[in-house]
């Protein structure tokens, strides 16, 4: 039965790899038609109608393709991705080709700024609810990776943006922000490993690469060069309010529920009565993680194994990085006191039996 159903999705990933790469060879195709020798040689003097079929691929057919690689079908999906295609056929096709369809392109613009109008406004109500958020936090005995984005849940409306200003709100505020705290005992799950190495090395490797790198490329194109600076610092600033998050949000328990964290990188809340068995043999530790377990095990130099595995009665939600959200079966947990964390699972459970 588990080999019939692996085959199944092995075949489901297989024609959802076919939409990505008839997606890629749409644009390609378009692409080097307009900017290529080649392509240049084979247009007809007359390029209304090779113009005309471009636009189709690109705000038609290329964003259907998208739409049917990643399974996800909306109208405010397709507006979006309609719009991008406008604006992308201004650069991919010469103005002088595309110029009887050049109303079609400033559609795009239209379209794409309402959007970002609309993003920006969702930001400020972020805002005017912040001093409740806040309140809610302080009030709040959980720790701040997870109050914080659940009172924005509370008062804010629920929007993509909102998620994301959250996640880089927390980012900035371990960066900067949480120095003067200290560090909270518990189960942790970074101590005997090379996580906080890992990060180390990380920061170092940007900041080489922003002086050797940005310096070469700032002479090529200015633009450029301030824009991967920008990205290299963002990148910093994460790794160490990563460092500072993992450091100070041990596991924590409530009568009800254990709130795993990893940092910045993923957090979930596990409902001890959602626990179905706890999976302790060496083998299964051992053996690859399945497609449907999320794994809470810190980076380490050598293979680093989960010392448990619990089983959910039902999917159990997990957050990313920009608030990007996904359901798995399982949790596969490392931690430096692995019996400790073993006996809070085993009490929890036995007291929220239903």
């Amino acid at each position: 039965m588990s080999s019939l159903k692996g085959a199944i999705s092995m075949i489901a990933l297989q024609k959802q790899h076919i939409w990505l790469t008839l997606l890629l060879i749409v644009f390609i195709s378009n692409f080097a038609l307009y900017n290529t020798g080649l392509g240049l040689s084979i247009l007809p003097d007359v390029t209304a109608g090779v113009v005309l079929g471009s636009l189709i691929d690109l705000i038609v057919v290329i964003p259907l393709f998208f739409m049917l690689y990643k399974r996800k079908f909306s109208i405010k999906q397709a507006i979006l991705l309609a719009a991008a295609g406008c604006i992308c056929a201004r650069f991919i096709i010469p103005i002088h080709h595309l110029q009887p369809f050049i109303a079609v392109t400033w559609a795009g613009f239209v379209v794409e700024g309402a959007f970002i109008v609309m993003e920006v406004l969702f930001v400020v109500t972020l805002f005017y609810y912040m001093p409740k958020i806040l309140a809610d936090v302080r009030a709040s005995a959980l720790p701040d990776i997870f109050s914080f984005p659940q009172a924005v849940e509370k008062h804010a409306p629920k929007y993509p943006i909102i998620q994301m200003l959250c996640a880089d709100l927390l980012v900035l505020y371990y960066g900067f922000a949480s120095w003067k705290r200290k560090e909270q005992i518990g189960i942790t799950l970074h101590k005997n490993s090379s996580y906080i190495a890992f990060q180390l090395m990380m920061i170092h490797a940007i900041v080489i690469e922003t002086i050797g790198i940005h310096w070469w490329l700032h002479e090529k194109s200015m633009l450029l060069s301030i824009l991967l600076l920008l990205i290299n610092v963002y990148s910093i600033v994460f790794f160490i309010a990563d460092m500072q998050a993992i450091r100070l949000n041990p596991i924590y328990a409530t009568n009800d529920a254990l709130y795993v964290s990893l940092g910045l990188m993923k957090r979930a809340t596990i409902r001890f009565a959602m626990i179905e068995k706890i999976e302790e043999e060496p083998e299964l530790l051992k053996a690859k993680l399945t497609k449907d377990t999320i794994d809470f095990i810190a980076r380490d130099f050598g293979e680093a194994y989960p010392q448990l595995i619990l089983k959910m009665k039902e999917p159990v939600e997990v957050t990313f990085m920009l608030g990007i959200k996904k359901h798995y079966r399982m949790v596969a947990i490392k931690a430096d006191q692995a019996q400790q964390l073993r006996t809070m699972i085993l009490h929890g459970m036995a007291s929220n039996k239903e």
